[in-house]
């Protein structure tokens, strides 16, 4: 049994980081487009900018400097505060995960399967003929 959880916050309004906001914004630094990394999770771009700036509302930074296109193209990139934000729940997620793995053990450990075994005694065919 594996033991999985998905960390979001939440405010009045509903979910506004997780797991999918920060995989965006993870891809907004890897390739410096909201619309690449978008397009990389097949969302649409109206679908992450909504996640970008429900994110930022909730939070009351900004995460992403667009930059308007032109003779050389748009793009996006992440500000000081993102990043910030980023490296504190990575954190955050892995002392969850350890807390949790601790506290699974400790209420679970009955219900862990044990190796199967296999001492049944062979059934008697001859006893049950047709």
């Amino acid at each position: 049994m594996n033991l999985k959880m998905n960390i979001s916050f939440w405010n009045d309004e509903g979910r506004f980081f997780g797991p999918g906001p920060y995989r965006l914004l993870k891809g907004i630094e890897s390739v410096g487009s909201l619309r690449a990394a978008a397009k990389e999770m097949e969302l649409s771009y109206s679908k992450a900018l909504s996640m970008v700036q429900r994110a930022e509302s909730a939070l009351g930074f900004a995460l992403i400097q667009r930059k308007i296109g032109g003779k050389h193209g748009g793009g996006s990139c992440l500000t000081a505060k993102a990043l910030e934000l980023m490296d504190c729940y990575e954190q955050y997620i892995q002392a969850c995960n350890q807390q949790a793995e601790r506290l699974y053990d400790v209420y679970f450990e009955k219900f862990q399967q044990e190796e199967p075994t296999f001492n049944r005694q062979p059934r008697n065919w001859e006893k049950h003929s047709i």
